[in-house]
């Protein structure tokens, strides 16, 4: 097992702990909590954001309260399916998520197909609701990997470069590898700063969205291949990610170059403004019904209009 880890270009070593405090004689790892930390930060972002994409903070809210745990068990079940050869034999172990064993393009599969069944039912537009959550999945595996770091794990192959990791087991042995971790997590900042400030001025909804997975899977595709941890199709070389990756990169850019040289897109008709405009119009009728408390003033100048009629008939009879 690896204790510290250094980055003898940089001068820079460390040791840290995998638990980061006890519960009684339950340990609480770093792991669990840095993950916690970037899955909570991308929710008060799209929180923040979500009247920009024609949502509400409700929306967001529930989303995540389905979208979670199907990301979870896909996740899982992702994983475990392509290692069947270890869960095979003892399928309860499917369920000791505790133990490792979660793929991320499990997780955004279970995801976004949880994305479109609440959209489906609530009436939201999909690609909406897409276009944020790719925003925030960016700044959950961005902060996530580190968690990899704290584990000594999701690490590559030997490495004589700049940002070599050094790894030294309990024996004094120290191994130089590639830190994916690390070149991922640096992606992903990357690409959420990029996409960040380009959906300000996106031309259709479910661009970020799709921009989002052709940017992860481009980096998916070269820093899969330096990993050893990887997952594989069967008995081939053929590491699932990287295939996974790849499809995604070639998706991307055909829907990108297909709605930038055939299609014309008003930015007008993004749901963010029609959604707006819903708002708007409501408020504006609300505004235009006569109060209620008008509506004494109105009675009482009918009443009178009465009387007077009836006063001046009266009088007439009189004379």
């Amino acid at each position: 097992m690896y204790q510290e880890i250094s980055f003898p270009s940089l001068g820079i070593s460390f040791n840290p702990s995998r638990e980061a405090f006890f519960i009684g004689s339950k340990p609480i790892y770093w792991y669990g909590i840095i993950i916690a930390v970037g899955f909570l930060l991308a929710v008060l972002y799209a929180i923040r954001r979500s009247r920009q994409f024609g949502l509400t903070q409700d929306n967001i809210i529930d989303m995540l309260i389905c979208a979670v745990p199907s990301a979870v068990v896909c996740a899982r079940l992702y994983y475990c399916i392509f290692r069947w050869d270890i869960y095979g034999e003892n399928p309860i172990s499917l369920l000791y998520v505790w133990e490792g064993g979660l793929a991320i393009y499990g997780g955004v599969i279970g995801a976004v197909a949880a994305v479109i069944i609440f959209t489906k039912v609530t009436k939201i537009k999909t690609s909406a609701m897409l276009d944020i959550g790719g925003l925030g999945l960016l700044i959950g595996q961005c902060i996530g990997r580190w968690g990899n770091f704290i584990n000594r794990e999701a690490h590559g192959g030997l490495s004589d470069g700049f940002l070599r990791m050094g790894l030294t087991d309990t024996a004094g042995n120290t191994v130089y590898v590639h830190p994916t971790f690390l070149y991922e997590s640096l992606w992903n900042l990357l690409g959420f700063l990029i996409l960040h400030f380009y959906s300000k001025r996106r031309k259709y909804d479910g661009q970020v969205f799709v921009m989002y997975l052709g940017w992860y899977g481009l980096g998916r595709v070269f820093i899969e291949g330096l990993r050893t941890d990887s997952l594989y199709v069967g008995g081939t070389n053929l590491r699932v990610s990287q295939l996974v990756a790849g499809l995604c990169v070639v998706f991307a850019a055909v829907f990108l170059f297909y709605n930038k040289v055939f299609r014309e897109h008003d930015p007008a008709d993004l749901y963010a403004n029609h959604s707006r405009e819903a708002d708007e119009t409501e408020v504006s009728g609300q505004e235009t019904e006569s109060p209620a408390e008008d509506e004494p003033e109105s009675v009482l100048e009918t009443e009178e209009t009465e009387i007077t009629d009836d006063g001046a008939s009266n009088l007439q009879e009189k004379q």
